[in-house]
């Protein structure tokens, strides 16, 4: 989102600011269209001047034929202001008064000469960095304005130095941390990065589901969770045909949207050819990691008439919580029978179902 759009909205959002005026340069309209979007209607473009004095004159002017009581006067490049402050700011307007945000500075300032060296140290105490919106009562900031337009003082670096000299009365306070002038390029990383975690307050929360199937055979027992369960039979696969963890895998690279376990392994590759199916699923774990996710939770669902689950659902536990790197209450493992019905009430295969969410 550009930074004005996001600054715009801030106060087209607050339910009790209106109208909201954006001062421009003449030659910007159309590129300050495009940045607002649909925005563009709900706001009034006035064309500003020569200084940021010039440009804070002329959307005062503009507001002659409003008659606010009060008016805030902000930084289009400070995106952050939020309506908590907005409220604090308003709470303490008077109608003899303006408010403005600030911090005590916590750094030493050097003042230096036109060969920057030092020729004094200024003390920082009961200094404060200024910052945006500066609110006033809207005649009486008007009224400093145009009286410094009037003496030709066009020097003025913020409002409240035009108000200070126009003797308007003001008040300082709490401002935030959060609340930076976009200046320099560093502000502008700074800015992108919080900008695009505003934009993502929800986590993106990712659900993935996997199903597999395999046919039973003769043998020694069954590997599920990657646990061997004796028994007198086993699954048939090219690997050790671990139903349920390669029903997992599916789960967990759907939430990135990576294909399935036969993209990644695909069965015509002898190097696969009876590999514990744990590496899979571990494959499935670094690629989330490498896209900054973390597993939330999983649930595997067994569908099996024999062999018995529950006496192996802690082990098959500890070999996800290892796997996956999350805790026990984090991982759901059970089991159901088909009710003697087909292939699986035939005990011919066992079907998994295994469902993953993910945090990106």
């Amino acid at each position: 989102m550009p930074v004005i759009r996001h600054t715009v909205d801030t106060f087209l959002s607050h339910s009790s600011i209106s109208p909201v005026v954006l001062v421009i340069h003449p030659d910007d309209r159309a590129l300050c269209q495009e940045a607002l979007g649909e925005l563009t209607t709900k706001v009034i473009l006035v064309e500003g001047g020569v200084t940021r004095q010039d440009s804070t004159r002329a959307g005062l002017q503009y507001l002659q034929q409003l008659s606010p009581h009060y008016v805030h006067i902000h930084d289009g490049a400070r995106p952050f202001i939020s309506h908590a402050q907005l409220d604090a700011i308003y709470d303490a307007l008077t109608p003899s008064s303006g408010v403005l945000p600030a911090l005590p500075v916590s750094d030493t300032f050097k003042r230096v000469d036109d060969k920057n060296h030092v020729t004094a140290t200024i003390p920082r105490e009961r200094l404060f960095a200024a910052q945006t919106p500066q609110s006033f009562p809207y005649s009486l900031i008007l009224a400093a304005h145009e009286a410094a337009y009037a003496e030709g003082r066009n020097d003025f670096t913020d409002d409240s130095a035009i108000a200070e000299w126009h003797t308007i009365p003001m008040q300082i306070i709490e401002g935030a941390v959060d609340n930076i002038k976009i200046t320099w390029a560093v502000d502008i990383e700074i800015a992108d990065k919080r900008l695009k975690k505003d934009e993502t307050m929800f986590p993106d929360v990712r659900t993935g589901t996997g199903y597999d199937v395999h046919k039973l055979e003769k043998g020694d027992g069954v590997i599920l969770c990657g646990v061997k369960i004796p028994w007198h039979k086993k699954l048939s696969g090219h690997s050790d045909a671990d139903v349920a963890l390669h029903a997992l895998t599916d789960a967990l690279l759907a939430t990135h949207g990576a294909g399935d376990i036969g993209t990644h392994f695909p069965p015509s590759n002898p190097q696969w050819k009876g590999i514990a199916s744990e590496i899979f699923v571990r494959h499935a774990v670094c690629l989330i990691h490498e896209r900054k996710g973390r597993v939330a939770n999983v649930d595997i669902t067994i569908i099996t008439e024999m062999p018995k689950i529950s006496p192996y659902r802690q082990a098959m536990s500890r070999a996800l919580q290892d796997m996956l790197c999350i805790t026990p209450e984090r991982i759901s493992v059970k089991a159901t029978t088909n009710e003697m019905l087909g292939f699986i009430g035939r005990e011919e295969g066992i079907v998994a179902i295994a469902t993953a969410t993910v945090i990106y």
